[in-house]
């Protein structure tokens, strides 16, 4: 899995996942690497310390809804793939501003897509067949499942939030330039992800940084409510087993098979953070305070991965155990990584709460 002598373009290189794919591609194969992202308030270049001055590394700084510049970067680097991880991806955002993510994730992808397919047509025969666009997307497009049963590739879209409908109809488009133009894409959809560099604003962080300041621990509803759990790095591994094995037009499902209620993730947070760096006095399972739950929350999700297990030969190395432990020990030791955004002047206030009309 060299990638030898072949230009990638990541775009959302600098967010969260996107960091990850692209700190391995650099560390552990040969790519070159484009990185197309328009570093909005969650990207950060600090979250790829590798990449300064790195040989085989490029920054763009690009929205993927510039068509003349995504033209200008596809026809600079001339790549062999393009994966499509820039997206706006925070629930709780998109009930209080879904206009950003319309614009990114649907106007945005159908922009890649058409200048993507542009530089395809002009691609010599064997470049071509070998050329793969790979759109990122995740198991939020298929709804809430009941007490019972995964998802599936198979598995009907029924989005339910404005983030998971923006995603639902990204996927739709890069099916149909599939279907329509003979666009040479694969679709991944992926578990709720965790691991290190991961902006504040998502569960597992904003518990970690609220734990370790003593602050109250908010968990929505009941706490019950279920998500399929997945590290970083097995993520990033999976998708450049897609590039190099995934079949053009087929759809992956990515997942840890690590089934864990909001409620038990935050009080295994609040057990690890007791023993790593004290109590402080009582339990910070104290701490934890149930406030009102989110506008349609989905109550639970879990991916069935046998088809990327079976076909591609994946599967993830990190139990949620063990990938937690590693997640909570690497902010206690990055301190300066998440104390830079805060100090950047990032509120961790609760937003989404309301239904608008």
């Amino acid at each position: 899995m060299s990638f030898s002598s072949e230009t990638i373009v990541v775009t959302g290189g600098a967010g969260f996942i996107g960091s990850a794919l692209v700190r391995q591609l650099l560390d552990e194969t040969d790519a070159f690497v484009v990185n197309v992202d328009k570093l909005t308030y969650a990207g950060n270049l600090d979250s790829i310390p590798q990449a300064k001055d790195h040989r085989r590394y490029a920054l763009e700084r690009v929205d993927i809804g510039n068509a003349a510049e995504i033209r200008r970067v596809l026809s600079a680097y001339k790549p062999a793939a393009v994966l499509n991880l820039a997206a706006e991806t925070h629930v709780d955002r998109s009930i209080d501003g879904p206009a950003a993510f319309i614009e990114t994730n649907m106007v945005g992808t159908y922009t890649l897509l058409q200048e993507t397919l542009r530089h395809w047509n002009a691609l010599a025969p064997a470049a071509r067949d070998k050329f793969r666009f790979i759109h990122i997307s995740t198991d939020e497009v298929f709804g809430s499942l009941g007490p019972y049963g995964t998802f599936c590739e198979t598995t009907a879209y029924a989005p339910n939030s404005p983030y998971s409908a923006s995603k639902a109809a990204s996927d739709h488009l890069v099916r149909a330039w599939r279907e329509t133009y003979g666009l040479p894409t694969i679709i991944t959809n992926t578990s709720n992800n965790y691991g290190p560099y991961q902006f504040p604003e998502k569960l597992i962080p904003h518990i970690i940084i609220r734990g370790l300041a003593g602050l109250s621990l908010p968990v929505y509803g009941d706490g019950l409510n279920v998500r399929d759990w997945l590290h970083v790095e097995d993520h990033a591994r999976a998708l450049r087993v897609v590039l190099e094995r995934g079949k053009a037009g087929e759809c992956y499902l990515i997942g840890g098979r690590n089934e864990r209620s909001n409620r038990s993730v935050v009080e295994t947070i609040c057990d690890l953070l007791d023993q790593a760096a004290g109590s402080r006095g009582a339990p910070r399972r104290s701490l934890i305070t149930y406030v009102a739950d989110r506008p349609g929350h989905d109550r639970r999700y879990a991916i069935d991965p046998s088809k990327i297990e079976r076909e591609l030969g994946w599967r993830a190395s990190e139990s949620f155990e063990s990938g937690l432990a590693k997640t909570v020990s690497w902010y206690l030791s990055n301190r300066s990584w998440w104390e830079a955004i805060l100090a950047r002047g990032y509120q961790a206030e609760r937003i989404g709460t309301a239904r608008k009309s």
